[in-house]
């Protein structure tokens, strides 16, 4: 796994920045336990990988070592996965996969792993372990429409090497969304699937940062990792 600290100052800012506010509000577990609710579950979809890529790191804008980068707009998607009384759960793989700029996901029946519609660079696909405070970390890009569908990103918990929530994150304001069949099947609900894309202050290269924070439902008999 690449290490997800970027090189660049700004970068290292923005997630020491992040991991502080997200701290301040997850300090005292249980402390918040009435104002969290299950994040909501979404379809899977028809592209989950069916031939997962080389490289299933949590960067998904370079592939392996190369000097290429993926096109779109690069936005740091973090968050954290906890409980519904507050308590961070760790050891949890969090994988997302999205389309890529052109609207192509790395699957055989849409473009490919490397057919021409696809963007060979972009890695469509990744994986990462919470830390001890239940916390996730990505570099990707912002999601765009893929056919009918408002722009939106895959994401799945597991815990235990057990599949724990399959679920969808959006563009918060995006037009796209009063128009998405599964969001207005949805109803008040996709309100928790929202996430806004806020531009990093000074990022010469114009990075957004995501905070998609994950409330898992607990079992009587599932304790935390």
């Amino acid at each position: 796994m690449k290490n997800p600290f970027c090189p660049d100052c700004h970068r290292r800012d923005f997630l020491r920045r992040a991991a502080l506010g997200s701290a301040a509000l997850f300090t005292v577990p249980g402390a918040f336990a009435d104002a969290l609710t299950i994040t909501p579950a979404m379809t899977e979809g028809p592209f989950y990988p069916d031939k997962l890529p080389l490289d299933t790191d949590n960067d998904l804008v370079r592939i392996n070592d190369t000097i290429t980068p993926g096109v779109g707009a690069i936005t740091h998607l973090h968050g954290r996965v906890t409980d519904v009384k507050g308590n961070p759960i760790p050891n949890a793989r969090v994988e997302i996969w999205q389309v890529d700029h052109k609207g192509a996901y790395i699957h055989s029946r849409d473009g490919g792993l490397t057919g021409p519609k696809r963007d060979d660079h972009f890695q469509g696909f990744g994986r990462f372990m919470t830390a001890r405070d239940g916390r996730y970390y990505f570099r990707t890009i912002k999601p765009v429409p893929y056919g009918p569908r408002t722009p939106h990103i895959h994401v799945a918990v597991y815990r235990k090497n057990k599949r724990a929530l399959t679920t969808q994150c959006f563009i918060d304001g995006d037009k796209g969304n009063a128009k998405d069949g599964l969001l207005k099947r949805m109803g008040e609900p996709a309100k928790h699937l929202m996430v806004q894309f806020k531009p990093i202050p000074n990022s010469k290269a114009g990075e957004l940062s995501a905070e998609f924070n994950i409330v898992l439902g607990v079992t009587p008999d599932d304790g935390h990792e």
